[in-house]
């Protein structure tokens, strides 16, 4: 093969190889998150799931940018390392979306003042 050919299907390669390991990783995070906290409703699978991959992709994202991780791309280790950031990053998500979900069953049927007293109280006894 011709040089720019070799390098454009070597690029072609690498984008591809990374996508392959965000996805990878995004699949698996979603998978392991639900079957660990299964979902009370379809919709809170759909609100799960969602975030879950949404904190995968920004989380990682940080991860690479914040501490220059660009160059991890060009070895198959390196991609390996940076899915487990994606896969990492995404854990947390569903666990924020179930505690959410959980406070505000708790305050169903109270008004906005109780739930801001509510807040208010909890956030003075975090300083205790």
């Amino acid at each position: 093969m011709e040089p720019v050919s070799t390098s454009g299907l070597a690029a072609f390669l690498k984008f591809y190889g990374a996508a392959v390991a965000v996805t990878l990783a995004i699949c698996l995070v979603a998978t392991v998150v639900i079957m660990m906290r299964l979902p009370r409703s379809p919709q809170e699978w759909a609100v799960g799931l969602i975030c879950t991959v949404v904190s995968s992709l920004t989380g990682g994202a940080f991860i690479i940018v914040k501490w220059g991780l660009h160059e991890w791309v060009t070895d198959i280790w390196g991609m390996i390392a940076l899915g487990g950031f994606f896969f990492v990053c995404g854990l947390p998500g569903w666990a924020v979306v179930r505690w959410t979900f959980n406070f505000i069953n708790k305050q169903e049927g109270k008004t906005i003042v109780e739930v801001v007293k509510y807040l208010k109280e909890a956030k003075d006894d975090l300083k205790k």
